[in-house]
């Protein structure tokens, strides 16, 4: 990068899903082309590019859960252009988008690399969310059932009172746009007690969120689903204040890749992880 390139920060449109991609491979990241439109979709205002010359060369999103709270993501630069502050303009032009939209606290799960310019922002230290990898294994039968769209709003309800806030509109995108059959656990009188969702990725398949009322259902609902991807590559990024979650991944032979931290601005809030959070709806979503 010339130090005379002029950058413009500008809205990210469904025209730029290429060039976001493109930005992903580079970092090795694993979400796919209808992540980013699921993104978009979301928040159609506020996710944002970097260009230089037309060319995008750095983005970040926003998902706003109503007015309590947001979360940012899918903070990529080129390398070409790291270390010239393109990622702090970034961030400043989504936080004055939701200032703008009067949330309350926004969250973000940062990379080991990239925490430090949060940090500058004003952004506090949280908890640690551990990614684990490995290849999934069929397990013992699961007493978890199919999701049926149907239940949806039971499951709604059921998610904000575990995340603390109302990500409904999320949850049924990546109900409806799931290729991997959903799960839930019902209880002995039929209330509902977790369910998991999973997507497929570039790299691997991403099982998350994960949401159960004990660790017992957490499991049962994480096996149904490893079960359907038994043979594949699969990433699950676990919430350690979950009891036992940590133990889980082990005796399914997951390796820790990495841990993921998450941050906050704003008025401090519980909003996006609680003890029936065993694994998340993805670093840039929380």
């Amino acid at each position: 990068m010339r130090r005379d390139e002029q950058i413009e920060i500008r809205p990210l449109c469904g025209e730029d899903v290429p060039a976001a991609m493109r930005l992903k491979n580079l970092a090795r990241w694993n979400q796919t082309e209808d992540d980013w439109r699921r993104l978009l979709a979301l928040e159609p205002r506020g996710c944002f590019a970097a260009t230089v010359g037309g060319r995008v060369v750095a983005t970040t999103t926003t998902t706003a859960y109503g007015r309590d709270l947001a979360w940012i993501g899918m903070v990529l630069v080129h390398p070409e252009y790291r270390r010239r502050g393109i990622a702090t303009r970034l961030m400043r032009a989504a936080l004055e988008y939701l200032r703008g939209e009067k949330v309350a606290t926004v969250k973000l799960d940062a990379t080991p690399d990239g925490h430090q310019v949060y940090e500058n922002l004003g952004f506090e230290f949280e908890l640690l969310i551990e990614r684990w990898s490995g290849v999934a294994r069929a397990a013992a039968s699961s007493e978890c059932t199919k999701l049926d769209v149907s239940i949806l709003p039971e499951v709604f309800a059921f998610d904000r009172r575990a995340f603390g806030a109302d990500r409904s509109e999320l949850i049924e995108l990546l109900a409806r746009d799931a290729t991997i059959a959903l799960s839930i656990s019902n209880g002995p009188n039929g209330q509902l007690n977790g369910y998991a969702l999973a997507r497929r990725g570039t790299a691997a398949a991403y099982v998350g969120p994960v949401v159960a009322s004990d660790a017992a259902t957490a499991t049962a609902l994480l096996d149904g689903v490893l079960n359907q991807l038994a043979g594949e590559q699969v990433y699950v990024d676990v919430n350690t204040d979950f009891e036992s979650g940590t133990r889980e991944m082990i005796v399914r032979e997951f390796v820790k890749q990495r841990d993921l931290i998450r941050m906050r601005y704003g008025e401090k809030s519980d909003a996006g992880t609680s003890a029936s959070v065993f694994a998340i709806a993805g670093p840039e979503v929380g």
